[in-house]
């Protein structure tokens, strides 16, 4: 998805599972024309499906991009998948976008977070 700019950098928190993930990994075109909108119209989509529940974003120096979605169950996963306007989204991708790209999908079995505590000020 989208370079994310003003998003903090904060991952996805770990959630109960079982859950799915689903990995891209891509390696864009020097032309991104009409990207972007595209880009905030997916994730303006995605967000609305039951049982999605975040995205984490990071790309290389060099251009690697990864995204990983995360949804509550395989049907909230279907969804994405088969919604017409990303998979119109997805051909534009392959047409224009994207030099190559992989796609994992996975079920999550274990997931655990962690975050530093603030230490107290006085």
């Amino acid at each position: 998805m989208s370079d994310h700019p003003e998003t903090p950098v904060v991952p996805v928190e770990a959630f109960e599972p079982p859950y799915y993930v689903a990995v891209f990994t891509a390696v864009r075109t020097p032309d991104q024309s009409g990207y972007g909108e595209t880009d905030a119209r997916m994730e303006e989509l995605v967000r609305n499906i039951p049982g999605y529940l975040g995205m984490d974003y990071a790309q290389s120096p060099g251009g690697l991009a990864i995204t990983v979605g995360y949804f509550r169950d395989a049907e909230a996963l279907t969804a994405w998948r088969t919604d017409i306007e990303h998979r119109a989204a997805q051909r534009r991708g392959r047409a224009e976008w994207y030099q190559r790209y992989s796609l994992h999908v996975a079920k999550v079995e274990r997931s655990h977070g962690f975050v530093r505590a603030e230490a107290p000020q006085g």
